[in-house]
């Protein structure tokens, strides 16, 4: 590739960082189709003197997909806010007229029982490449359109040769919504005159900023979970093409350089062939070759690492792909000052144009060496497979078969067969009954992203990690489940395979015979959402039961647990709508009780049931708050709850502003900006606060309620013996807890318990703090056990604090209630399995008896 500036780069790479740049500086000089539309022609400015929003993006592809034969304009869903999620599949015109027939080779190369079959001579490779997946990282969706451009319009030889032997599927931003809040901000505070001061308004991007969608997720992290509308999309993308390669385009902190794979060797997830390693830092040569060329400053091996399968860059690697991730240095606006001088978005544009294109380059070179690669991979599962001592996992969950379909759904979407037991299993200490288990057999292709799911390490070479160590999916659901043996698991167990997550309640009957009370059990997912509805609808007398009771019902005698709400069909004659939509939809069965004298336990009128009233939410959001942790309590409530909450600014939570609730929600983060006297006089006339994580230190350090936290013992990073410098870095990343699984002990009496079936539940634990033993012995319903690690790591210091350490603390000044939960219940919006804590403090946390809180 040839620039007229190559000269100064080479001689000068500093200096370019922010010089003017000519019009071909990203793009090689050659020949080019005329009829092909230029990104300066259609937008009428040269790339990177804005920030392209994504409106733009998709009107250019569009005109890209008509001009060009090479170039085809898929839709594969829509943003949260609306916005096409799009990828172009870039190829020859020859290979567009047999597309269908080569993504059906393709994917018989991923079939073992297909794929010997394969000449991989004569196919073409598929190199799947994402950008932007945080809106905020926008180098990469400009780079994108291009690249793009390029591939529609260069007659060069090299390019033709591209797209006879490559099918590209390029998404030019994973993020939509997020990069449009972004780019709608630095645009408009962009300079005619340019200004790389940091402190400018342009690169001081407010609260929550562009990074995640618009609930707040980091949708990096949701490769594997895909609870977000983005990430079902493009994970359906990869399962439908199976690519080679995929790479994943980000920006970092705007004092690095660029950042390309292989990441740290030693902090490789283990069910990572060690070929993909190899492979891997191979295609980096291209990358390197490419930077070199135009002077640009890189590294790689270090600061980034390739563990969890729910980041871009690593999830492909458990199938067969060589996941890769990019990261340029950030210019967050149009010039920012740097300790390198200047960065200009050009320049970051130019780094991503170039290593897609070597992406490219050696897709091409190395194309059958990757597609055998693919081939062994899934022939090699196999195999594993066969001579592993387990040969499929059971899991099921008895009272709450939604959140078991959920589970199902995730496992589903990742291209893994469930099917149906044929009979009752007992595995591991538990009975797995018909209708309420499913079993997914090792022996498929999918065999080591089924490992990953499951995966459950205490043990690692290395102590540090770039993101979480520990996702046991079934864990995080709160299921039962086991590894089946030989001598435990035949394939005559195997019933049905699931094709889509059934409902059980499909069944349900709303009840009959002119009840006089109804009664619904808090056991099931959504059944929140269910209480919910019956609020909106302004029913009125709406009771919990804090004590087991049986009752006879239009389905019989049942026994119903603490938990079940109650309310009266006389005075309130709810409409079959209530019920139908919100109850049946939600998979929750309504019983009709004909009396309200019961069988066995309290009568309906005693003062066991306590009245519930109508939560009036409040969920603090600002600066210090952490947005992915408000963004998922504010998911959960309105996405799956039904509730329509306030997210009211730290700045105006004032004292009239703040009695208009009766709940308040702070999510993990600093609060320097918050009235802590307001809140404080808030919770003492009978408010119901909810504190997580670090929201509890500040609670603390506000002496707002009766906490105390446990202090850390000295480590090698704090205390004064004496250590290598260079090791500095490593020992303080090695003494964090990058997030782990801790198993719990419930009182299942208590209100915040309500709905849990079982006394152990596996919370994620994100953060450091552990809380010292409260002196009521009613007011920790959920506490770490003896022994609570139950997958991830855990630093030395901290291995002493988790044992019978509070993991949820009510305490209580004046007539309110603080619920301090020092693990986060609603991490990513994949654990489902305690979310019911976030819930239940909710709607109960107000009715909890003020002689059970700890009190100072």
């Amino acid at each position: 590739m040839r620039f007229k500036i190559l000269a100064c780069l080479l001689v000068l790479p500093v200096l370019v960082f922010s010089q003017k740049l000519p019009p071909n500086y990203y793009l090689p000089n050659g020949k080019y189709d005329r009829n092909i539309p230029t990104p300066q022609q259609f937008f009428g400015f040269e790339i990177g003197d804005w920030h392209l929003s994504h409106d733009q993006i998709i009107a250019y592809y569009k005109a890209l997909d008509a001009a060009s034969p090479r170039i085809t304009l898929n839709e594969y869903g829509r943003s949260h806010e609306g916005r096409p999620l799009v990828y172009l599949t870039i190829t020859s015109e020859a290979n567009h007229a047999n597309l269908q027939s080569i993504q059906n080779e393709h994917l018989a190369l991923c079939d073992p029982d297909k794929s010997a079959k394969s000449d991989v001579s004569k196919m073409p490779i598929v190199v799947y490449q994402g950008f932007s997946i945080h809106g905020n990282e926008q180098s990469g969706a400009n780079a994108a359109t291009l690249v793009a451009y390029y591939l529609a319009a260069s007659q060069e030889d090299e390019t033709l040769k591209l797209l006879n032997e490559a099918v590209i599927l390029l998404d030019p931003c994973f993020n939509p919504d997020g990069m449009q809040r972004f780019s709608s901000w630095v645009n408009a505070n962009r300079s005619k005159h340019l200004n790389g001061d940091p402190n400018d308004r342009e690169y001081d991007e407010p609260w929550p900023k562009g990074r995640y969608n618009h609930y707040l997720f980091d949708l990096n992290r949701d490769w594997l979970p895909g609870q977000q509308p983005e990430s079902v999309g493009r994970i359906a993308n990869f399962q439908a093409w199976k690519p080679n390669i995929l790479t994943d385009h980000h920006e970092m902190g705007s004092n690095s350089t660029f950042f390309f794979m292989p990441g740290v060797p030693s902090r490789v997830n283990p069910l990572t062939p060690k070929l993909n390693q190899e492979l891997t830092a191979k295609i980096g040569t291209y990358h390197a070759a490419a930077l070199d060329k135009i002077g640009s400053l890189y590294y790689s091996e270090e600061g980034f690492d390739d563990f969890y399968f729910g980041k871009g860059s690593t999830y492909p690697d458990a199938q067969g792909c060589i996941g890769i991730l990019f990261e340029q240095a950030s210019s967050r606006g149009h010039l920012q000052n740097t300790t390198n001088g200047p960065l200009s978005f050009p320049f970051t544009i130019q780094n991503q144009v170039q290593v897609a294109f070597s992406t490219q380059k050696a897709a091409v070179a190395m194309r059958t060496e990757l597609l055998d690669y693919q081939r062994n991979f899934y022939k090699n599962n196999l195999e594993e497979a066969r001579k592993d001592s387990r040969k499929a996992f059971v899991v099921g969950e008895r009272y709450d078969h939604a959140r078991l379909m959920k589970f199902v759904e995730m496992v589903q979407r990742q291209g893994i067969a469930v099917f149906e037991t044929k009979e009752k299993i007992k595995a591991g200490g538990t009975d797995f009954e018909l209708g309420s288990s499913y079993l997914i057999p090792l022996e498929q292709p999918q065999y080591k992203l089924i490992l990953g799911m499951f995966q459950r390490d205490t043990t690692f070479t290395d102590s540090i990690f770039y993101d979480i160590s520990a996702w046991t999916m079934p864990l995080a659901f709160n299921l039962e489940y086991a590894s089946l043996n030989s001598s435990q698991f035949s394939k005559k167990l195997l019933g049905d395979e699931v094709k889509a997550a059934k409902k059980s309640w499909e069944e349900y009957q709303l009840p009959g015979g002119n009840p006089v009370y109804y009664a619904f059990e808090w056991d099931g997912y959504y059944a929140p959402s269910v209480l919910n509805k019956l609020f909106e609808e302004e029913i009125h007398q709406i009771k919990l039961a804090t004590k087991p009771f049986t009752a006879e019902t239009d389905k019989g005698l049942h026994e119903f647990r603490p938990g079940t709400i109650v309310l009266s069909a006389y005075h309130n004659n709810p409409t079959l709508n209530v019920f139908e939509l919100g109850a049946i939809a939600a998979g929750v069965k309504v019983y009709g009780l004909k009396s309200g004298q019961t069988s066995v336990g309290p009568d309906l009128g005693s003062s066991s049931f306590e009245l519930l009233r109508k939560p009036k939410v409040a969920l603090l959001m600002g600066d210090g708050v952490s947005p992915t942790d408000a963004g998922e309590i504010w998911h959960l409530l309105d996405t799956r709850y039904g509730m329509g909450i306030t997210k009211l600014d730290l700045s105006d939570a004032t004292p009239s502003i703040l009695e208009r609730y009766n709940v308040v929600i702070m999510a993990n983060g600093s609060y320097g900006a918050l009235n802590a006297e307001a809140l404080r006089t808030w919770v003492n006339g009978g408010g119901t606060l909810i504190a997580v994580e670090g929201a509890v230190k500040w609670l603390e350090s506000k002496q707002l309620g009766s906490i105390t936290l446990k202090k850390e013992p000295e480590t090698a990073s704090t205390t004064t013996a004496r250590r290598p410098y260079i090791g500095a870095s490593e020992d303080r990343a090695a003494n964090e807890l990058p997030g782990s699984i801790f198993e719990a002990e419930l009182d299942l009496t208590h209100p915040l318990c309500f709905g849990f079936s079982r006394n152990k539940l596996p919370v994620f634990k994100g953060s450091g703090l552990f809380c010292e033993a409260v002196k009521s012995p009613y007011a920790s319903p959920v506490v770490l056990t003896k022994q609570p690690l139950m997958a991830g790591y855990v630093p030395r210091k901290m291995k002493a604090l988790a044992p019978n350490s509070p993991s949820v603390v009510v305490t209580g000044v004046g007539q309110g209630r603080i619920i301090c939960m020092l693990d986060n219940p609603c991490f990513r919006s994949f654990w489902y399995g305690t979310d019911k804590l976030m819930a239940n403090a909710v709607f109960f946390g107000n009715i909890i008896a003020s002689q059970t809180v700890e009190r100072k």
